[in-house]
Protein backbone atom coordinates (compact mmCIF):
# COMPACT_ATOMS: atom_id res chain seq x y z
CA UNK A 1 0.00 0.00 0.00
CA UNK A 2 1.48 3.23 -0.85
CA UNK A 3 1.03 7.10 0.57
CA UNK A 4 -0.77 7.59 -3.41
CA UNK A 5 -3.72 4.93 -2.36
CA UNK A 6 -4.21 4.69 1.49
CA UNK A 7 -6.85 6.13 2.39
CA UNK A 8 -7.12 5.15 6.34
CA UNK A 9 -4.93 4.89 8.93
CA UNK A 10 -2.92 1.13 8.75
CA UNK A 11 -3.11 -0.30 12.47
CA UNK A 12 0.57 -1.61 13.01
CA UNK A 13 0.36 -3.92 15.92
CA UNK A 14 3.46 -4.15 18.47
CA UNK A 15 3.59 -7.50 20.54
CA UNK A 16 4.56 -7.43 24.43
CA UNK A 17 7.66 -9.01 25.75
CA UNK A 18 7.83 -13.09 24.93
CA UNK A 19 4.97 -13.15 22.40
CA UNK A 20 5.29 -12.52 18.26
CA UNK A 21 3.49 -11.57 15.61
CA UNK A 22 1.76 -14.17 16.05
CA UNK A 23 -0.23 -13.07 18.93
CA UNK A 24 -2.04 -11.27 16.53
CA UNK A 25 -3.36 -13.61 14.65
CA UNK A 26 -7.17 -13.80 15.93
CA UNK A 27 -7.56 -10.20 15.59
CA UNK A 28 -6.29 -9.07 12.14
CA UNK A 29 -9.28 -10.81 10.77
CA UNK A 30 -11.89 -9.28 13.40
CA UNK A 31 -9.93 -5.82 12.44
CA UNK A 32 -10.38 -7.19 8.29
CA UNK A 33 -14.28 -7.58 9.07
CA UNK A 34 -14.73 -4.11 9.97
CA UNK A 35 -12.85 -2.80 7.12
CA UNK A 36 -9.19 -1.59 9.17
CA UNK A 37 -5.77 -2.22 7.22
CA UNK A 38 -3.83 -4.27 10.32
CA UNK A 39 -0.18 -5.30 9.92
CA UNK A 40 1.71 -7.33 12.88
CA UNK A 41 5.66 -6.24 13.25
CA UNK A 42 7.29 -9.19 14.60
CA UNK A 43 10.50 -7.94 16.82
CA UNK A 44 13.82 -8.87 16.24
CA UNK A 45 15.03 -11.73 18.89
CA UNK A 46 11.32 -13.27 19.23
CA UNK A 47 9.11 -15.40 17.62
CA UNK A 48 9.76 -15.70 14.06
CA UNK A 49 13.27 -13.99 14.48
CA UNK A 50 14.14 -16.17 17.61
CA UNK A 51 16.84 -16.64 15.78
CA UNK A 52 18.56 -13.28 15.81
CA UNK A 53 18.67 -13.30 19.41
CA UNK A 54 21.71 -11.44 20.97
CA UNK A 55 23.07 -9.18 23.92
CA UNK A 56 23.10 -6.59 21.15
CA UNK A 57 19.30 -6.40 20.73
CA UNK A 58 18.01 -3.25 22.52
CA UNK A 59 15.05 -0.55 22.66
CA UNK A 60 16.73 1.39 19.60
CA UNK A 61 16.56 -2.22 17.28
CA UNK A 62 12.32 -2.44 18.14
CA UNK A 63 11.84 0.85 17.50
CA UNK A 64 13.80 0.61 14.06
CA UNK A 65 11.63 -2.34 13.06
CA UNK A 66 8.64 -0.18 13.57
CA UNK A 67 9.64 2.47 11.49
CA UNK A 68 11.43 0.90 8.48
CA UNK A 69 8.09 -1.42 8.38
CA UNK A 70 6.24 1.75 7.92
CA UNK A 71 8.58 3.16 5.78
CA UNK A 72 9.05 -0.38 3.33
CA UNK A 73 5.38 -0.01 2.72
CA UNK A 74 5.29 3.69 2.19
CA UNK A 75 2.08 4.39 4.91
CA UNK A 76 1.16 7.21 5.09
CA UNK A 77 -0.92 7.07 8.06
CA UNK A 78 -0.73 4.94 10.77
CA UNK A 79 -2.04 4.02 14.35
CA UNK A 80 0.85 2.85 16.38
CA UNK A 81 -0.80 -0.33 18.98
CA UNK A 82 1.44 -1.56 21.39
CA UNK A 83 0.29 -3.85 23.73
CA UNK A 84 2.53 -4.43 27.21
CA UNK A 85 6.42 -4.12 26.90
CA UNK A 86 5.40 -3.21 23.22
CA UNK A 87 4.27 0.30 24.84
CA UNK A 88 7.76 1.28 25.06
CA UNK A 89 8.77 0.61 21.27
CA UNK A 90 5.68 2.77 20.22
CA UNK A 91 7.16 5.45 22.44
CA UNK A 92 10.57 5.30 21.24
CA UNK A 93 9.43 5.11 17.52
CA UNK A 94 5.92 7.93 17.82
CA UNK A 95 9.35 10.33 18.75
CA UNK A 96 11.00 9.33 15.48
CA UNK A 97 7.94 8.93 13.14
CA UNK A 98 6.86 12.73 13.92
CA UNK A 99 10.78 13.68 13.24
CA UNK A 100 11.53 11.62 10.23
CA UNK A 101 7.82 11.08 8.90
CA UNK A 102 6.05 14.07 9.86
CA UNK A 103 1.98 14.18 9.79
CA UNK A 104 1.64 9.89 9.35
CA UNK A 105 1.34 9.72 13.34
CA UNK A 106 -2.40 9.25 13.86
CA UNK A 107 -2.83 8.11 17.66
CA UNK A 108 -0.58 5.96 19.98
CA UNK A 109 -2.61 2.77 21.67
CA UNK A 110 -1.62 1.17 24.87
CA UNK A 111 -3.06 -2.15 25.29
CA UNK A 112 -2.40 -2.99 29.39
CA UNK A 113 0.80 -1.64 28.60
CA UNK A 114 4.28 0.66 29.54
CA UNK A 115 4.01 4.53 29.35
CA UNK A 116 7.33 5.67 29.98
CA UNK A 117 8.85 8.81 30.16
CA UNK A 118 12.41 10.31 28.69
CA UNK A 119 14.78 9.00 30.09
CA UNK A 120 13.25 5.42 31.77
CA UNK A 121 13.73 1.88 30.90
CA UNK A 122 11.26 -1.13 30.94
CA UNK A 123 12.80 -1.92 34.24
CA UNK A 124 12.00 1.78 35.75
CA UNK A 125 8.71 1.70 34.64
CA UNK A 126 7.87 -1.85 37.08
CA UNK A 127 8.34 -2.14 41.13
CA UNK A 128 11.94 -2.24 42.61
CA UNK A 129 11.33 -5.84 43.75
CA UNK A 130 10.48 -6.93 40.01
CA UNK A 131 13.42 -4.62 38.51
CA UNK A 132 16.16 -6.47 40.78
CA UNK A 133 14.83 -9.56 39.99
CA UNK A 134 14.98 -9.21 36.32
CA UNK A 135 18.20 -7.38 36.43
CA UNK A 136 19.47 -10.87 38.42
CA UNK A 137 18.06 -12.92 35.53
CA UNK A 138 19.57 -11.50 33.23
CA UNK A 139 22.82 -11.22 34.61
CA UNK A 140 22.68 -15.32 35.28
CA UNK A 141 21.85 -15.71 31.07
CA UNK A 142 24.97 -13.85 30.05
CA UNK A 143 23.21 -10.44 29.58
CA UNK A 144 21.37 -12.23 26.76
CA UNK A 145 17.85 -13.06 27.61
CA UNK A 146 14.71 -12.75 29.78
CA UNK A 147 13.34 -16.43 30.22
CA UNK A 148 9.66 -16.66 29.41
CA UNK A 149 6.68 -17.05 32.12
CA UNK A 150 3.71 -19.01 32.21
CA UNK A 151 0.78 -17.73 30.36
CA UNK A 152 -1.61 -18.11 33.07
CA UNK A 153 0.46 -15.38 34.50
CA UNK A 154 -1.48 -13.35 31.73
CA UNK A 155 -4.60 -14.23 32.82
CA UNK A 156 -5.42 -17.52 29.88
CA UNK A 157 -6.06 -20.79 30.77
CA UNK A 158 -6.87 -24.01 29.00
CA UNK A 159 -6.14 -24.40 25.60
CA UNK A 160 -5.44 -20.49 25.53
CA UNK A 161 -3.06 -20.59 27.40
CA UNK A 162 -1.21 -23.72 26.00
CA UNK A 163 -1.40 -21.93 22.78
CA UNK A 164 0.61 -18.77 24.55
CA UNK A 165 3.43 -20.95 26.02
CA UNK A 166 3.98 -23.36 22.39
CA UNK A 167 5.27 -20.16 20.66
CA UNK A 168 6.41 -17.34 23.61
CA UNK A 169 10.26 -16.78 23.07
CA UNK A 170 12.75 -16.03 25.60
CA UNK A 171 12.58 -11.87 25.52
CA UNK A 172 15.87 -10.05 24.51
CA UNK A 173 17.57 -8.87 27.67
CA UNK A 174 19.06 -5.83 26.09
CA UNK A 175 15.37 -3.50 26.20
CA UNK A 176 15.09 -4.27 29.64
CA UNK A 177 17.62 -1.74 30.52
CA UNK A 178 17.68 0.24 27.33
CA UNK A 179 15.98 3.55 28.10
CA UNK A 180 13.35 5.70 25.56
CA UNK A 181 14.68 8.83 24.65
CA UNK A 182 11.87 11.04 23.75
CA UNK A 183 10.39 14.86 23.75
CA UNK A 184 8.05 14.53 26.78
CA UNK A 185 6.00 17.57 25.42
CA UNK A 186 5.70 16.33 22.06
CA UNK A 187 4.11 13.33 23.21
CA UNK A 188 1.77 15.14 25.25
CA UNK A 189 0.66 16.63 21.93
CA UNK A 190 -0.69 13.32 20.32
CA UNK A 191 -3.66 11.46 20.49
CA UNK A 192 -3.25 8.51 22.78
CA UNK A 193 -5.45 6.23 24.22
CA UNK A 194 -4.63 3.80 27.02
CA UNK A 195 -6.39 0.52 27.14
CA UNK A 196 -6.33 -1.23 30.51
CA UNK A 197 -7.40 -4.85 31.19
CA UNK A 198 -8.90 -5.05 34.41
CA UNK A 199 -9.80 -8.72 34.68
CA UNK A 200 -5.97 -10.23 35.63
CA UNK A 201 -4.39 -6.78 37.06
CA UNK A 202 -0.71 -7.03 36.53
CA UNK A 203 1.41 -5.32 39.35
CA UNK A 204 4.06 -4.23 37.15
CA UNK A 205 1.64 -1.71 35.37
CA UNK A 206 0.77 0.24 38.10
CA UNK A 207 3.42 2.74 37.49
CA UNK A 208 1.58 3.31 34.05
CA UNK A 209 -2.18 2.84 34.65
CA UNK A 210 -1.03 5.73 37.64
CA UNK A 211 -0.05 8.28 35.01
CA UNK A 212 -3.01 7.97 32.39
CA UNK A 213 -5.91 6.97 34.48
CA UNK A 214 -7.95 10.29 35.41
CA UNK A 215 -4.85 12.43 32.79
CA UNK A 216 -7.00 14.49 30.37
CA UNK A 217 -4.24 14.43 27.74
CA UNK A 218 -5.62 10.56 26.98
CA UNK A 219 -8.38 8.87 26.05
CA UNK A 220 -8.86 5.79 28.94
CA UNK A 221 -10.65 2.46 28.30
CA UNK A 222 -10.96 -0.62 30.30
CA UNK A 223 -11.64 -3.97 29.13
CA UNK A 224 -13.06 -6.61 31.18
CA UNK A 225 -10.64 -9.43 30.03
CA UNK A 226 -6.70 -10.56 31.21
CA UNK A 227 -3.71 -9.24 30.02
CA UNK A 228 -3.58 -11.00 26.55
CA UNK A 229 -7.05 -10.12 25.15
CA UNK A 230 -5.85 -10.67 21.07
CA UNK A 231 -5.64 -13.99 22.18
CA UNK A 232 -8.76 -14.12 24.42
CA UNK A 233 -11.16 -11.88 23.25
CA UNK A 234 -9.93 -10.30 19.60
CA UNK A 235 -13.21 -9.73 18.58
CA UNK A 236 -14.11 -7.71 21.30
CA UNK A 237 -10.45 -5.76 21.19
CA UNK A 238 -10.89 -5.35 17.50
CA UNK A 239 -14.01 -3.28 18.30
CA UNK A 240 -12.37 -1.23 21.19
CA UNK A 241 -9.11 -0.44 19.38
CA UNK A 242 -11.81 0.76 16.43
CA UNK A 243 -13.49 2.61 18.77
CA UNK A 244 -11.05 4.29 21.23
CA UNK A 245 -8.40 4.77 18.22
CA UNK A 246 -10.95 7.58 16.48
CA UNK A 247 -9.11 10.75 15.91
CA UNK A 248 -11.92 13.03 16.81
CA UNK A 249 -10.83 15.31 19.84
CA UNK A 250 -11.11 13.65 23.20
CA UNK A 251 -14.16 14.91 25.25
Amino acid sequence: MSDITQTSPVYVLVHGAWHGAWCWSRTIPALTAMGVSAHAINLTGVGERAHLLSAQINLSTHAADVIETIRSHEWSSVVLVGHSYGGMVITQAAQRLMSELPGALQRLVYIDAHVPMDGESWGMVQSEETRQLRLAEGARNGGVYLSQPDASKFGLEGDDRDWVNRRQTPQPFGVYVDPVRVDNAALDRCHRTYINCTGNVLSGLEISRSRVKGNPLWRYVEMATGHDPMVSHPEALADCLVRSAEIAPQG
